[in-house]
């Protein structure tokens, strides 16, 4: 069945993906300006230029703790995952596991051979867990978890490093640093960059942990080696060649996040895209926010379950055949159900029009 939707009640833009995400017209053209600096050595100024200006611009909008470093290395969070239980995971960690991301996290500890079987703290899809103080030396889980879109908090617990993927959650949220020991994020999603590249907020004992464990001559590659990602970052530059496209559409996604008036302002615009969705969601009787706990609700990405009697496989892919994409749910949660990127380039104008445009194709469906 082929819905029109009318040209009056689409979107402006209709990209919502959960990531990549929707990247700024403007963030296009600066990049195509910048064209120069494609296929140029990341080892000469002008590169290391830009890579200085990102990192200036990072610790700027999360107003990072004195000591702290700006991080960057090649590879996405998955990437340091890996980079974490082989260089900062001393002997066992501990991890808040309750969705799809943090649960790989949690996996990659426990396959590796030199560490003990990790202690993890699950929590049903939908719902919140935050390890407690335990025997460990790091402890690990999700700010949010874009996979539900369910949030955590973050502080400090015990005496172990802290360690937050931030990865949905960097640019389009707060986050007290000095709590953390690494707050860990890829771009492309608030940061409307692509993927390929990890950024981190490091701590001086982040830093002085992965030291000691290379020290102790544990086996590790250079691409896991987190203190060889510091000391290349350090010089601004990553071990590795970078897409220097990402970095570029990085440095601009920051600047306009700056002039916009900073993480207050920008998280501001996230949360009221999100509180479009759950009171669109809230009103109807063939709806319902996937996360019952209004706390615990993503400012970020909104997960929408729709009733059984409505098949949200039709509802997407008649919202597609009008342009308006990515409002998929996580595969792994196998629901009937609708998340909804409203990272830091949607507008929230676009969200108003998108459940206007749900309204209308569900009454049709």
């Amino acid at each position: 069945m082929s819905i029109l939707i009318p040209q009056d009640l689409l979107p402006s833009d209709g990209r919502f993906g959960s990531g990549p995400a929707k990247v700024r017209p403007e963030a296009l053209d600066y990049l195509s300006m910048r064209g120069d600096l494609m296929g140029t050595s990341h080892r000469q100024a002008p590169v290391r230029d830009l890579v200085r200006v990102v990192q200036q611009g990072l610790a700027e909008l999360y107003r990072i703790p004195e000591g702290y470093e700006v991080v960057l290395g090649n590879g996405g969070s998955t990437l340091f995952w890996d980079m974490a239980v082989a260089s900062l995971i001393e002997r066992r960690s501990a991890h808040g596991v309750f969705g799809e991301f943090t649960r790989k996290f949690a996996k990659a500890a426990e396959r590796a051979p030199h560490l003990e079987s990790p202690v993890v703290t699950e929590a049903p899809a939908g719902q919140v867990a935050v390890p407690g103080p335990a025997d460990v030396d790091t402890y690990a889980w999700a700010q949010s978890e874009t996979s539900t879109g369910a949030v955590a908090p973050v502080s400090r617990v015990g005496d172990g490093l802290i360690l937050i993927d931030a990865t949905s959650s960097a640019g389009g949220m707060d986050a007290p640093i000095g709590d953390t020991d690494v707050y860990y994020f890829a771009p492309q999603k608030n940061f409307s960059s692509d993927g390929g590249l990890w950024l981190a907020f490091a701590s001086p004992a982040a830093v002085e942990r992965a030291e000691q464990i290379k020290a102790s001559g544990r086996w590790l590659p250079e691409i896991l080696d987190f203190s060889l990602a510091v000391k290349n970052s350090r010089q601004n530059q990553t071990l590795n060649t970078p897409a220097l496209a990402t970095l570029l559409l990085l440095e601009d996604q920051i600047g306009w996040m700056l002039d916009l008036g900073g993480i207050d302002a920008v998280a501001a615009r996230c949360a009221a895209s999100t509180s479009i969705l759950y009171r669109w969601a809230e009103k109807r009787d063939f709806a319902s926010p996937f996360v019952t706990s209004e706390a615990a609700r993503s400012p970020i990405v909104a997960t929408i379950d729709l009733d059984e009697h409505i098949d949200a496989s039709q509802v997407i892919a008649a919202l597609r055949e009008n342009g308006i994409v990515d409002v998929d749910p996580y595969r792994a949660l196998k629901r009937n159900q609708l998340r909804v990127g409203c990272y830091a380039s949607v507008d929230p104008d676009d969200v108003e029009a998108l459940t206007a445009c749900l309204d209308y194709v569900i009454e049709r469906l």
